[in-house]
């Protein structure tokens, strides 16, 4: 799969992080980093394990909180305190275990937590199957999401097709920026491709989209920008078509002292 660039980033910053910090004892898991994810494009998180990456999305999507620095988005300071702050501000996070009810069936899935209801003789609430299935199948379609069936649960379809769900699931809302953690790391070569497809195709219809991956094959294919991590720290932030992956894998083990001048881009 040969990278695609951006075809509606503006530049517009959507969301900011300054001088994010967070400590877990003695450990400092994320320290002063200062990033910004613009609107309309694929910004890939990438570094060991331990690097921070993990921790930053974390404090990005409610689940932890900074202990200094801010967030903006949209140019306003945001304070989040559970995920649902995060939510509500328009953040969406798609994690590794996906979150799904494999009992349940793609619409039930996808509407997990925010069910339709229509009233029965005008008195008594009752799940509107019908209604759900109809705006599930229009949200598919509208991303070319194909699924062999939406009646089966969901425990009976491929990793790729529960990933998508997944995905459809958050798209309900319509956010303003996606997080994805690992999103093809249990999937086969077919089927990754498929949910990088669908990553391109997000983006294209004017998504912002922040992706974890320690595949560089996947993330030269899909990201307009590369931030890279090591021991809590950014290290650089760079466009995807104007660096390698040694100069990457450079950041990575070595940090800024395996780059080029050329690759790197200094955040302010």
């Amino acid at each position: 799969m040969q990278r695609q660039e951006a075809a509606v980033s503006t530049g517009e910053v959507l969301v900011a992080m300054r001088n994010l910090d967070k400590y877990y004892g003695g450990l400092r898991a994320l320290a002063e980093v200062t990033l910004e994810i613009r609107k309309g494009e694929i910004l890939a998180l990438v570094g060991d394990n331990g690097a921070g990456k993990s921790t930053l999305i974390k404090t990005l999507s409610g689940a932890v909180e900074p202990d200094g620095g801010e967030i903006l988005v949209d140019g306003r300071p945001v304070s989040f305190k559970t995920p649902k702050d995060a939510t509500d501000a328009g953040i969406e996070t798609v994690h590794q275990t996906l979150g799904l009810v494999d009992t349940l069936d793609v619409p039930q899935n996808v509407f997990l937590g925010r069910e339709l209801t229509k009233k029965v003789f005008g008195l008594f609430p009752q799940l509107d199957q019908a209604a759900m299935r109809r705006r599930t199948h229009e949200l598919l379609q509208r991303f070319a999401i194909s699924l062999p069936t939406l009646n089966e649960p969901v425990h009976s379809l491929s990793g790729g097709q529960r990933q998508t769900i997944a995905i459809s699931r958050l798209l309900l809302v319509e956010p303003k920026l996606l997080i994805m953690d690992e999103p093809m790391a249990a999937l086969g070569v077919d089927e990754g491709s498929k949910v990088l497809d669908l990553v391109v195709k997000l983006r294209d219809e004017g998504l912002t989209i922040l992706i974890i991956s320690h595949n560089l094959e996947h993330v030269f294919a899909i990201a307009d920008r590369i931030a890279v991590m090591k021991n809590g720290r950014l290290v650089a932030v760079v466009p995807s078509a104007a660096t390698t992956r040694e100069a990457v894998v450079g950041m990575i083990t070595m940090g800024a002292s395996g780059v080029r001048t050329e690759d790197r881009q200094w955040l302010s």
